[in-house]
């Protein structure tokens, strides 16, 4: 039958089956090509925290969403306008979220009676009108597949795992892309099994030759590529991006790079990616627990490294008694916490936004650090930069904040020239003529840093009160009060370091939304669509914590009502309120996944509509 063409503006796709079906796989593999295609690409992976949880239950769904358009894209998508679903869990767990008249494809094979009692199905939903308000395309796969690879030799296990790959088929069909970043993939994967290899490159291949032939797909759906900037661009997760703004941090400073981790979700491939560098001089240890993983990173600081530790929520609260050591030597430190949700071990594959009291005041004694937080994937990049910049120069710890979501989720990064951006080269203290480790430099108040073994500059370091602008141990209260006012007044005065905050929209007016970490994409895309409807609002986002850029009070005071969105109960909030003593309003959600555009444009139209 004659197929049509329809040309859209963004386009939100979504795999989903169970932990062992490849959902991620395939939903990667969509993104890195339509990123390479040019279109913007926002992707959110989304699994439950079992290892395998049971096939077919619906606790067990895997899920990867991604969400394309034909501009930059900064959210995983409003509602899903394609499901791909292995079986009726898969469909029952996600029908909320697809819009009505979207198009589901389904594996038959799903929806035998087992996976119906699974999904609590009490009748096929396929056959009784459950899902007459949707696009429902069913597909035997399995079937199909049997046919295809009918000789091959190939063992049953084996051909029902080339499913995911035909759903991919399909799915370029309905894009209309041309698949040869795939193909190589395969290649490269499954090079050295040519049986497996030649069955997902025909998998792969049926699946878009069954678009062409269904009838219940009639036109394909084209997403344009988005106007960007030139240069070279790729897909990054926020971990990966984290762990070449380490690298490139580590040769702007001159410094050769340490880390020390202890794996944890969704923090471990910071730990993976870095580990690949070691023909580039990265050294990094996997330690036996988290305290072993900063401790051992702060030994190399005090050795003259960029030394950094990576983490997650339960892992920065064993951390906390050596982030106060770090605080106390005034030795400089990288340490990023990738949110999830808590407390204890809480739900460790889902996001969230519950660190950041803790991030700036959990530690005993007056013990403050830096706290930055990164917006997106490619911006983790860039805020890894920053934190080994602000470290360095001003002799201190810095907690980098980013989340499940940004760290595993994907999306366009052009790449840098690293011989462009600005150096920030730390000079070691070489003549001993004077040298005391805790004398200051008058600008920023960072202490003298002389590398261990330099001749005539020996000195020890600790957890003990030193003497000011000296080296001894101190126990005296005066000089206590003295070092603790030093070590604060440090911190507050980097926000002369940091630019002004910057606001979207009007300047002054009715209402300011006020936003930090991953909650920027819904809320600037939020802001787009409602500007463009003549429904106003102006939003800021925070990309740092703590000390909080030095015009903020100045923008709150610019507006009558404040909203603060967050993926928690309200932490920003609660500092915002206390700095500034003027009531705001709330908007929390703590359901392991990011805001939706549409939940933030529904508060805003609350608040409009009740002046």
């Amino acid at each position: 039958m004659a197929k049509t063409q329809r040309k859209i503006d963004e386009l939100t796709i979504r795999f989903a089956g169970d932990s062992g079906d490849g959902m991620q796989l395939v939903g990667t593999q969509l993104s890195i090509l339509c990123g390479k295609y040019g279109n913007g690409v926002n992707t959110f992976p989304d699994y439950p925290a079992e290892i395998r949880a049971p096939e077919g239950t619906l606790y067990g769904v895997s899920a990867y969403q991604v969400n394309l358009g034909n501009h930059p894209v900064f959210t995983h998508g409003n509602k899903i306008d394609v499901l791909v679903a292995m079986n009726a869990s898969s469909v029952k767990v996600n029908l909320p979220n697809v819009r009505e008249g979207g198009i589901i494809i389904v594996d038959t094979n799903g929806f035998t009676d087992k996976y119906l009692t699974l999904a609590e199905y009490p009748s096929n939903p396929l056959e009784d009108g459950t899902y007459s308000k949707y696009n429902m395309v069913k597909i035997d796969i399995k079937g199909v597949m049997e046919k295809e690879l009918a000789g091959s030799g190939l063992s049953p296990k084996n051909l029902v795992r080339t499913k995911n790959i035909f759903s991919l088929g399909v799915v370029y069909w309905l894009l209309n892309q041309k698949y040869d970043i795939t193909l190589k993939w395969l290649e490269k994967k499954f090079g050295k099994k040519p049986d497996v290899l030649d069955a997902n490159v025909k998998a792969l291949d049926r699946g878009f030759k069954y678009g062409e032939e269904c009838s219940e797909l009639t036109e394909q759906l084209i997403v344009s590529p988005a106007d960007r900037q030139k240069g070279h661009y790729r897909n990054i997760t926020g971990n990966e991006a984290a762990a070449l703004g380490l690298v490139t941090a580590s040769r702007l400073a001159h410094m050769p790079l340490f880390l020390g981790s202890y794996p944890i979700t969704p923090a471990t491939e910071i730990l993976h990616f870095l580990s690949g560098f070691k023909r580039y001089g990265v050294r990094h240890l996997q330690a036996e627990d988290e305290i072993g993983g900063i401790c051992s990173a702060i030994g190399a600081a005090f050795g003259g490294n960029l030394a950094c530790t990576t983490t997650s929520g339960p892992g920065l609260s064993l951390k906390i008694e050596a982030i106060g050591y770090a605080v106390i030597t005034e030795l400089p430190l990288i340490i990023i916490d990738v949110q999830r949700a808590g407390p204890s071990t809480g739900i460790p594959t889902k996001m969230e936004q519950g660190d950041l009291l803790q991030a700036i005041y959990g530690r005993h004694g007056e013990a403050p650090l830096p706290v930055l937080a990164a917006r997106s994937c490619a911006d983790c990049y860039d805020i890894c930069i920053e934190a080994a910049r602000i470290a360095t120069k001003y002799m201190t710890p810095v907690m980098v904040l980013t989340d499940g979501y940004i760290a595993q989720g994907t999306e366009p990064w052009r790449l840098p020239d690293v011989d462009k951006l600005p150096a920030f080269h730390k000079q070691f203290v070489t003549n001993p003529e004077g040298f005391e480790p805790y004398k200051r430099d008058p600008e920023t108040l960072a202490r003298m840093w002389a590398l261990p073994g330099t001749p005539g500059m020996e000195h020890r370091i600790g957890g003990l009160e030193k003497q000011n602008n000296g080296n001894a141990v101190s126990s005296d209260g005066m000089n206590h009060q003295v070092m603790s006012e030093i070590r604060d007044r440090k911190i507050s005065q980097i926000a002369n370091d940091i630019p002004l905050l910057e606001v979207e929209g009007s300047q002054n007016g009715d209402i300011l939304v006020v936003c930090w970490g991953s909650t920027y994409g819904a809320v600037k895309t939020a802001h787009t669509k409602m500007t463009k409807e003549g429904k106003t609002f102006s939003f800021a986002h925070l990309r740092y914590m703590n000390p909080l850029p030095r015009n903020l009070g100045e923008v709150l005071g610019n507006f009558k009502r404040i909203l603060v969105p967050e993926v928690n109960l309200g932490q920003l909030k609660f500092i915002l309120q206390s700095k500034f003593t003027r009531p705001m309003e709330g908007l929390n959600k703590m359901q392991g996944i990011p805001f939706k555009e549409s939940e933030i444009e529904a508060k805003v139209l609350e608040l409009i509509n009740n002046k």
